[in-house]
């Protein structure tokens, strides 16, 4: 009985002797948080998606506290700016809102190397032998970047994945998740898209995608703006000089680039007409 007591008597004062330790090392080591840190907190929209570089609206919090930029939250835009700005007692920064564009039109029109029946994620079918389209570049329309994607925005269509710019807030999880490096950011207010990644020469774009670039110059030619060039056989868009104007989606002769705000392209293809096309192009 004796030796019962003793142990709980000794668990009791060693227990006692530890509390006293943490509650001293507690005092002594305590970490002052920044009064501004709770308001700043409030003010991030609670996404946690890391758009801006931290692991979570927490620490951005605590980063912007200690000097880090206050326009690093996408989900936020202008008015978390705003609010973050009259807490730190700067002057606000307006940011530019940006979308994800996945470049890339293929999926269903895009050739096959093989069946794919593995686990459905395109970082395992990227593994094997660069992923299941004949177009290294294509996407893989597995769906990885769904999967990351916390707003809903992503979703693949025709074997392709498709961004809903309304739903999209430029955290850019879905960039960094794709294994093709296909996806990027790029003006909200950008209307006109060439969606595709393919440096392959016409000649073999042709063979294995229906309605991939084939860097026939034709949309560098109309355009009278210097907007848009072709490089490495691939057209690419300068968004700080392109009005929008949409010539370069009507010439296009794989109707290839799509202009939204006028409803031009992509638009569905004729299998027999497009090669006609795009041969007479070169």
């Amino acid at each position: 009985m004796n030796e019962i007591l003793t142990a709980v008597l000794t668990l009791g004062g060693l227990g006692l002797l530890f509390g006293a330790v943490l509650a001293v090392s507690s005092r002594l080591f305590k970490v002052e948080l920044d009064d501004r840190y709770d308001n700043i907190l409030k003010a991030l929209p609670g996404a946690n998606c890391g758009g801006c570089g931290y692991t979570g609206c927490a620490a951005y919090a605590s980063a912007i506290t200690e000097g880090a930029d206050i326009d690093l939250c996408p989900p936020g835009g202008d008015e978390t700016i705003q609010a973050i700005a009259g807490i730190m007692g700067v002057e606000p920064v307006k940011g530019k809102r940006m979308t994800a564009l996945v470049k890339c039109s293929g999926g269903v029109r895009a050739k096959k190397k093989f069946e794919y029946a593995g686990i459905q994620d395109c970082v395992a079918a990227a593994r094997i032998g660069g992923g299941l389209l004949e177009c290294r570049y294509g996407c893989l329309g597995l769906g990885t970047c769904v999967s990351v994607c916390v707003f809903g925005a992503v979703s693949i269509v025709d074997g392709v994945a498709v961004i809903d710019y309304d739903k999209c807030e430029s955290c850019g999880k879905c960039v960094s998740a794709c294994p093709k490096n296909i996806i990027s950011m790029i003006p909200y207010e950008a209307d006109v898209h060439v969606c595709c990644s393919s440096a392959d020469k016409g000649a073999v774009l042709r063979k294995i995608c229906e309605i991939g670039c084939v860097g026939c110059r034709l949309c560098e030619k109309v355009c009278k703006h210097d907007a848009i060039h072709v490089n490495d056989n691939l057209a690419a868009i300068d968004y700080d000089k392109c009005t929008h104007c949409g010539d370069c989606a009507e010439k296009c002769p794989r109707k290839l680039i799509s202009d939204a705000n006028l409803d031009k392209g992509p638009k569905p293809v004729d299998h027999d007409g497009l090669q006609n096309a795009s041969d007479s192009a070169e």
